[in-house]
């Protein structure tokens, strides 16, 4: 049995791996946390995060908010894993294990009221665009007039604006050099590998193939999110925190 001990020390491991590429991610957490506070309207608000991974995102939401409630969804059995043995006491966090590139997904989240808000860090960018088209209109159906959704991700605008696109990836690339002088943490590869071998996680769920392979984006560019999330219906749509090419993009549900 996965222990909480285990759970929390991968799940610093991860989050000093995801730092790696990163360097500003708990900035762009504290600015996406400022914006459900400012933005959901009621001190206790309901709130998606899709692609949660181990939890990283929701156990801080909650800890400035302990009054929200947070469905967290994934669909990979080790990062829900891990989730659960170091998060599952916490009030107001419930994982679920979806899907969200099978259609129906939002119907199963068991929600009593729509969500006040919904909440994504580094994940969607890995759906490619016909699937995050359909995950966009899923999401609108089960968000409140009003309701926010806050996407923190690296987006490239170089197909529309290809200098302003070079500048920011070049902003992020100084970052980086000036952050990780003395050497870069682990990256993705090398994070899954070691949990694969570590013999205190044998018989607890394995990561699916798709999961540890993933590098790369299918959803790379900015102008793709912002046209998804036009299409589905969201109106107002622009960037409340940026760093290069790292923005907290939001989305207003009319």
């Amino acid at each position: 049995m996965l222990t909480f001990d285990v759970a929390t020390r991968w799940i610093d491991r991860w989050d000093r791996q995801q730092e790696g590429y990163l360097p500003d991610r708990e900035e762009r957490f504290t600015a996406l946390i400022d914006a459900v506070e400012a933005g959901a309207g009621r001190p206790d608000p309901l709130v998606i995060d899709l692609g949660c991974g181990p939890g990283s995102l929701s156990a801080r939401l909650l800890s400035r908010l302990p009054r929200a409630t947070v469905v967290a969804v994934d669909a990979d059995p080790l990062l829900l894993s891990l989730g659960r043995a170091a998060y599952g006491g916490r009030d107001g966090l419930r994982f679920a294990d979806l899907d969200l590139r099978e259609p129906g997904w939002s119907g199963a989240l068991g929600l009593d009221r729509p969500a006040d808000a919904a909440v994504s860090t580094t994940a969607l960018h890995w759906l490619a665009e016909p699937d995050l088209r359909a995950v966009y209109a899923e999401l609108a159906a089960v968000l409140r007039p009003g309701g926010l959704f806050l996407n923190g991700d690296h987006f490239s605008s170089e197909d529309t604006t290809p200098v302003l696109g070079r500048l920011e990836r070049a902003i992020h690339e100084s970052e980086e050099r000036r952050r990780f002088a003395a050497g870069r943490p682990e990256d993705w590869r090398q994070w899954w590998d070691a949990i694969a071998a570590d013999p205190e996680l044998a018989g607890v769920a394995a990561p699916r193939p798709a999961t540890a392979a993933h590098h790369g984006s299918e959803s790379l560019h900015l102008s793709t999110h912002v046209e998804a999330l036009r299409a589905a219906g969201f109106a107002e749509i622009g960037t409340l925190w940026q760093r290069g090419d790292n923005r907290l993009l939001c989305a207003v549900r009319p």
